[in-house]
């Protein structure tokens, strides 16, 4: 029969503190008899290629301009 988890105030700070703030991703918590052992956070950062494509134009035509 598996152990009950429990999560002092100690991980749930800890938790929380990988969960805030993260737009996009994961956090992976491995537990071990019954214990947390490991918290793991994945971030991703989304582009938006739009304004990417916008910057990237407006750099061009600043330059162009420049050489004229």
């Amino acid at each position: 029969m598996a152990k009950p988890l429990e999560i002092d105030e100690v991980w749930q700070e800890r938790i929380l503190g990988q969960v805030s703030g993260l737009e996009y991703g994961s956090v992976l918590i491995t537990v071990h008899d019954g214990r947390i052992v490991q918290i793991e956070r994945t971030e991703r950062k989304r582009f938006d290629n739009h304004n990417t494509a916008q910057a990237q134009t407006a750099a061009t035509n600043t330059s162009a301009a420049n050489k004229s």
